[in-house]
């Protein structure tokens, strides 16, 4: 009996060590495989080429929910475009002094908050920004290319412009001092060969949903950039014409004395600090007919007064005429134009750009906030509400309303006399004569010639 027993005890060995295999080999191979990536049927997908005939829409900034290590895999396994990747032209800055500085701080900006303090990154940059105001797809401006979509929380193409970088970090002067120096090469004739005609360009740690419509073109430090497919991508696309006419950026007053724009903006020191609420605030909408008009409440406890300008300013962006009023009372804020006098006397601030004549000032009712020079201080004017009907021997008699505003609200308030004809002045006509008996003496010679004056 115990021999036979033998095999018995074998096979059941045998068949418990299949089964211990069957279970821990699956829970093993589980184990030590590698993860798999959260979006690992990720791969390039080829878009649709935008034929020469029609523009190609810039698509705001997204990315893909990718993990960094993840998104290098993933950059990585994109090929570089194959054929040539010609230089672009030498970049000459159009434009007088003033609006040269502001387009070299918007880029020195770019250049610094993209790429840091590092020039070879911050020329690869400034190459990109140059390529986009070339392009049509793009704003014709240097501050109208990086500040491209700034007012909105989302969308702009820069994310320093509407991320509160701008707010959060400042870099020293002698960093500013560098990225200045490296935007002012850029902009007269300095060209980085390497990205070529790029106009995108993003780190290698993130993926961008825009980046499998364009080629892949060249890898500097961290960043790969990227051209338009087909015709757009080629030099004949970058032959648009570059505008002068650079707007005032309010968000860069702090470093650039360029964006402070009207001397209502600069303190006696020189120094005006970034208000970071009317940095962030929601810009207000022109009025319906008038894009070039702003009537909104201010709020003090929110803004400061400096703070007005740079909302101001702000809302006007790169147009080249802009008037912008701003009253403290909701109560007492306008909703359409012309003013009335009541309205401009309790006017908080006026702003108002015209650079066909060379204006551009804000200006403060001083009897609300304290300035520190009378030349930013609205004039009280008087303006004729009414007219009293004169009797026989009576005298027209108006009423004035005392007001702070000046400029561009003086005119979109006009005083009404009683034929209706809008701001005409005139002498009041004398009341018609009553036929009297001849007076047997003469009047006085005084009450004569206030007659026939």
């Amino acid at each position: 009996m115990l021999p036979s027993s033998r095999p018995g005890r074998t096979l059941r060995a045998v068949l418990l060590l299949i089964a211990t295999l069957a279970i821990l080999l699956p829970a093993l191979i589980v184990h030590l495989a590698p993860p798999i990536g959260r979006h690992h049927s990720l791969h390039p997908v080829p878009a649709r080429v935008v034929p020469q005939a029609e523009l190609p829409a810039v698509e705001p900034v997204a990315f893909e929910d990718l993990d960094p290590d993840d998104a290098r895999a993933f950059n990585a396994s994109v090929p570089f475009v194959q054929g040539p990747n010609p230089a672009a032209r030498p970049f000459r800055l159009p434009g007088d002094p003033a609006q040269q500085a502001r387009a070299i701080d918007c880029m020195a900006a770019a250049v610094l908050y993209e790429a840091g303090d590092e020039p070879v990154g911050q020329r690869a940059v400034a190459q990109v920004v140059i390529n986009r105001v070339r392009h049509p797809a793009f704003p014709k401006t240097i501050c109208g290319v990086v500040f491209q979509g700034a007012e909105r929380p989302t969308g702009c193409q820069f994310t320093f412009t509407c991320d509160g970088a701008l707010v959060r970090h400042h870099w020293t002067d002698a960093q500013w001092a560098r990225a200045r120096s490296v935007a002012t090469a850029a902009l007269n004739g300095a060209v980085f060969r390497p990205v070529g005609h790029a106009t995108h360009y993003h780190t290698n740690w993130v993926v961008p949903y825009w980046q499998s419509s364009l080629d892949k073109i060249a890898a500097v430090n961290t960043h790969l950039f990227f051209r338009w497919t087909g015709w757009w991508g080629t030099p004949p696309a970058f032959n648009r014409h570059v505008s002068a006419d650079e707007p005032i950026i309010a968000a860069l007053a702090g470093y650039s004395e360029a964006h402070r724009g009207t001397d209502a903006l600069t303190k006696p020191d020189g120094a005006v600090p970034v208000d970071a609420a009317a940095a962030t605030a929601p810009l207000p909408r022109p009025l319906p007919g008038d894009p070039n008009s702003f009537l909104l409440t201010l709020d003090p406890a929110t803004l400061s007064p400096d703070g007005f300008a740079q909302l101001a300013a702000r809302a006007c962006a790169d147009r080249p005429y802009c008037k912008v009023m701003g009253w403290s009372d909701s109560a007492k804020t306008p909703t359409a134009l012309p003013l009335q006098p009541a309205q401009i006397a309790s006017m908080a601030f006026s702003y108002l750009r015209d650079r066909a004549h060379g204006y551009d000032k804000a200006l403060w009712n001083c009897r609300e906030f304290r300035r520190s020079s009378p030349a930013q201080c609205m004039k009280a004017q008087t303006f004729l509400t009414a007219v009293a009907v004169p009797t026989e021997n009576e005298a027209p008699t108006a009423v004035a309303v005392t007001g702070g505003g000046q400029g561009a609200t003086a005119r979109d308030a006009v005083p009404v006399l009683p034929d209706g004809l809008a701001g005409v002045r005139r002498k009041a006509e004398a009341p018609a004569a009553k036929s009297v008996p001849p007076a047997k003496t003469p009047p006085p010679a005084s009450a004569a010639s206030s007659e026939t004056r």
